[in-house]
């Protein structure tokens, strides 16, 4: 946007020039000087606490104490700024914490001073209340003006009263808490903001604290939360994101009561985040950025210069802080890895999430701390809270001057009379503030469709959806549906706005479908139908507003969804059951690239960590955590899949892959809250990594998984690592009673249905011993099972069952040894007789169990379907891995196929036929159950698929002659 620095570079630019500097050194020299010497750089906090000490012991009172101390600090940090080249987040953090240090010793005296007078305040159990000084705004965001007035709200943690001062025998001076507190605001206020002889510390604001200027000057932590429950305000709610206790310093981290002053962190995250997508917040920042608009354009009617206010003004900090907050509030409930308080740390969270693209976000970054640059400088010429550019044009050029603009010898092609550094700041300037007012109105818009509803005739004021009026512009073959939809008790009840609102997104969605675009196929991938989807999936969705209130802010979500409605059913059961889903659309990359198992679990890992930092990460929000994730990577993957971009194999590869990732983040999260729970089992665990590892097997192990798949698992532990204590008692843990619960907690993080809905189903029968056997076996107990070491030992179809298993989570050093057992296991030689005629007889007995018509064709139990693929490719294994190891190879049925064939186990062509039948009979299963249609062909359908019904009867005969 503009070709210098964004950010600070020294310049021979002098901070003399500003007007606060020259009076600041013409009465304050010699403490110059000697704040000079004694701390020379960026004043801290350290140094800032020192400094007041000196200044105190040159006999100040406190109050000149803190007011000398701020201007010394800000007289240092318009020399850095300006002459030094400190970066921007330098020079804020020294004034935030220029506000701590001296809140903190406000408080202090003043505490002190009221417990001489009242006693100290005590809740029911005796303890001393403490009283929290709350920073709001740039304040509690670190990121402070060099002039800025400090936004607080001041919250004691508890009821009670004070202990009152004995006066001969007697007590007086008992107060309540809350009088008491009413007077240390008072007194606060005064040694901070009160202008004195020596200036002020800084300008205070109250008008955060609960109901404004009308509320009381301190609150309880029972009356805030009261508070948030009944009263709190949309736009309350992006305030609160940045508050944090500033003082007193006990109260924040590293301080003795910091964790008594994690319960207002509590009481306020649930206010400001919402467990769900919260797109009705949208609304009511847009009333707040309309009123704040407004009133800098009232305020600059008639005074030009007021337009050029790089904070209030149109493309300002301001919004550029609304952007911000705007997408953490509607989405820091799901995802807390994108909270924080400072807008410059926001930026690259939401780009990771894809919640803004990154040269937006860095762009963005840009502007804001360009804008910022230029505030400070405003702010250091007089010390005033303003953000307008001054009118002086000797002011302008040291503005340009001091951020680095040099004067050019030629202007821009566009401006080549702009030579000038004035010229080009407010040339730059104006760039910057465009830009962002362009993406701040394409975030905010007014939620309307720049074209109509969407059907015929529809003109004229909106309409709602339950109308004669409406229903008479819909398409004839459309409107009967959306009457029986408008006439049921749940729409009836719902508000006039709602109301309005359904009728915008079914005229938007009838629009959209008979404007659709081809599908992969060539077809049109829309119709009336889609529509009439469309309706029956808002039916159960009508009071959960949130996600009405999505596709009504971003048109290009519904465009999607309905797309996706019309090239298949079943996406639409999904949505159903995860509606959450749909924010996933929003995202410009769905139809890109392939899923990232690496990418995947940091992700997870980065969440989980945000769950700790914010003080939520209880089971719940864990378990539901997990759910959003892979409900959200099945959905990409689904959208991937319908629109045309992956094979079937690519979609069971990425789905396989996807379950791994996920049962990898499940056990190492699940053993760490196992080591949190009482008992032996607990105890095991503490300190101990879990020698534990996940065996896939069927689909799973196949890598052959599909939407909505069983996944057949059998559970391992590794018992060399853990020896047992030959002096254990019955208390002593051990290594089996602890994987036995962490199985059994395995299993019940993965079925557990939650709010977020649920995971995976799971089936265990494949271990040892099958349902009757533990839930969880040792790995040489399993090595022997397998081996037929023993009395008890494996089946001939466990064996068919092992040719397709693998290690797929847990612990790796288990994965070797699985494949060591599984190898010998499999190329063990066999009679080849009774091999088949087990094999043959467990494949009856499975088509006896999946009977179909004669005039039918079940594309997977019937003969010639895919399970005899299955069953032939398992013998050829069985049979003859030991003199082909090739067999051995886990690598799936085509290509094991393929081995069988090249290795003359099958006649030419016989394999590959085999193969290229089965890949295609996978596909018509695919798409069958996209469209949510039946598996057992006829007609046209069993013609189409007679040459691959005979493939795989040939491969039959090849295998089974005879049979």
């Amino acid at each position: 946007m503009i070709d210098f620095p964004f950010d600070a570079v020294p310049t021979t630019t002098p901070a003399a020039h500003s007007r606060y500097v020259q009076r600041v050194r013409r009465r304050y020299a010699d403490e110059i000087a000697r704040f000079a010497q004694t701390a020379p750089g960026t004043p801290r906090t350290a140094e800032i606490t020192t400094l007041i000490a000196h200044l105190r012991e040159q006999g100040r009172e406190l109050g000149s104490a803190l007011r000398v101390a701020r201007h010394l600090v800000m007289e240092r940090l318009a020399c850095l700024d300006v002459e030094g080249g400190a970066p921007m987040l330098e020079i804020t953090a020294s004034v935030t914490e220029l506000a701590e240090v001296t809140l903190d010793h406000a408080l202090a005296a003043a505490e002190a001073e009221l417990d001489l007078k009242h006693g100290a305040p005590l809740d029911a159990q005796g303890q001393r209340i403490d009283l929290w000084v709350i920073g709001m705004g740039k304040l509690g965001g670190r990121e402070l003006n060099v002039s800025s007035d400090i936004d607080l709200i001041y919250v004691y943690e508890d009821e009670g009263h004070t202990t009152g001062i004995e006066d001969g025998g007697m007590v007086r001076g008992r107060v309540t808490a809350h009088e008491y507190f009413s007077q240390v605001a008072r007194r606060l206020s005064t040694l901070i903001g009160d202008t004195t002889e020596d200036g002020f510390v800084f300008r205070v604001d109250l008008a955060l604290r609960p109901n404004g200027n009308s509320g009381p000057s301190v609150v309880s932590m029972g009356m805030l939360e009261e508070y948030f429950l009944v009263q709190g305000r949309e736009w309350e709610r992006f305030a609160w994101l940045k508050s944090r206790i500033i003082a007193p310093r006990r109260a924040m981290p590293g301080g003795e009561h910091h964790q008594r002053a994690l319960a207002l962190r509590d009481l306020v995250m649930p206010f400001v985040f919402r467990r769900y997508l919260d797109y009705g917040v949208f609304e009511g920042l847009r009333q707040l950025h309309r009123k704040i608009r407004d009133e800098a354009t009232r305020r600059a009617a008639g005074r030009p210069e007021r337009a050029n206010d790089v904070k209030l003004a149109r493309g300002g900090i301001r919004e550029i802080e609304f952007t911000v907050q705007l997408l953490q509030v509607v989405r820091g409930g799901q995802f807390p890895e994108i909270r924080t308080r400072s807008t410059l740390k926001a930026l690259p969270r939401l780009a990771a999430r894809g919640l803004i693209p990154a040269d937006k976000a860095e762009k963005l970054a840009e502007a804001y701390t360009f804008l910022r640059r230029i505030e400070h400088r405003i702010q250091f010429l007089d010390d005033q809270q303003t953000h307008m550019l001054p009118t002086e044009d000797a002011d302008l050029a040291w503005i340009a001057d001091s951020l680095g603009i040099h004067a050019r010898e030629q202007g821009s092609a566009d401006r080549p009379e702009c030579r000038s550094s004035t010229c080009q700041l407010l040339e730059a300037l104006c760039n910057v503030r465009e830009f962002v007012a362009t993406e701040f109105d394409a975030l905010l818009h007014d939620g309307r469709d720049p074209k109509a509803n969407g059907c015929k005739g529809c003109g004229g004021p909106p309409l709602p959806v339950d109308s004669e009026e409406f229903l008479a512009k819909l398409p004839e073959d459309l409107a009967p549906h959306v009457r029986q939809f408008a006439q049921q008790g749940k729409v009836a009840v719902l508000s006039d706005a709602a109301k309005l609102r359904l009728a915008k997104l079914i005229g938007r969605a009838t629009k959209a479908a008979l404007d659709a675009r081809e599908g992969p196929d060539g077809a049109p991938c829309m119709n009336t139908d889609t529509v009439r989807h469309f309706v029956d999936w808002l039916t159960p969705l009508l009071r959960r507003d949130s996600y009405l209130a999505l596709l009504d802010e971003r048109p290009e979500v519904l465009n999607r969804l309905l797309r996706l409605l019309g090239l298949a059913k079943w996406p639409m059961q999904y949505l159903l059951r995860h509606p959450g889903v749909i924010d996933e659309l929003a995202d410009p990359r769905l139809l890109e690239g392939r899923f990232d198992a690496v990418a995947y679990q940091r992700d997870l890992e980065d969440r989980h960590t945000a769950w700790v930092r914010a003080g939520q990460a209880d089971e719940e929000a864990v378990l539901d955590t997990l759910r959003r994730a892979h409900h959200a990577e099945v959905f990409r993957t689904l959208v991937r899949d319908v629109e045309g971009t992956l094979t079937v194999e690519q979609v069971a590869d990425d789905l396989s892959a996807l379950a791994d990732a996920t049962l990898s983040v499940t056990i190492k999260w699940a053993w760490s809250y196992l080591q949190q729970r009482p008992g032996k089992q607990g105890r095991y665990a503490v300190g101990r990594q879990p020698h534990f590892a996940v065996i896939a097997y069927g689909k799973l192990g196949g890598k052959e998984l599909g939407y909505g798949s069983d996944l057949d698992v059998v559970f391992l532990f590794d018992e060399t690592q853990d020896a047992p204590d030959p002096q254990a008692g019955p208390d002593t843990p051990s290594a089996i009673d602890a994987y036995l619960l962490f199985a059994r907690k395995l299993v019940t993080w993965l079925t557990l249905r939650t709010s977020a809905g649920e995971l995976f189903d799971i089936d265990t029968a494949l271990r040892p011993n099958g349902n009757s056997g533990l839930l969880v076996t040792s790995f040489h107990a399993f090595d022997d099972y397998q081996r037929q070491r023993g009395s008890n030992t494996a089946w001939t179809w466990e064996h068919q069952a092992l040719s397709r298993a693998r290690w797929c989570a847990g612990e790796v050093a288990l994965a070797d040894r699985f494949e060591t057992t599984r190898r010998s296991v499999l190329s063990a030689q066999r009679d080849p007789v009774a091999l088949r005629d087990e094999v043959i007889a467990m494949r009856e007995r499975l088509r006896e169990a999946h009977p179909c018509p004669t005039d039918q064709f079940d594309i997977k139990h019937s003969r010639g379907g895919m399970i005899d693929v299955e069953f032939a490719v398992q013998y050829l294994v069985l049979t003859h891995s030991h003199a082909h190891p090739a067999l051995l190879d886990n690598v799936g049925n085509i290509a094991l196929l393929q081995r069988a064939e090249d290795a003359d186990l099958l006649p030419p062509g016989v394999g590959h036929a085999a193969g290229q039948a089965y890949r295609e009979l996978r596909r018509i299963q695919h798409r069958a159950r996209l469209d949510d249609a039946s598996t057992k062909l006829k007609d046209e359908a069993l013609a189409a698929a007679a040459s691959h019904r005979e493939a795989v009867q040939a491969l039959w005969q090849a295998v089974f002659p005879g049979h």
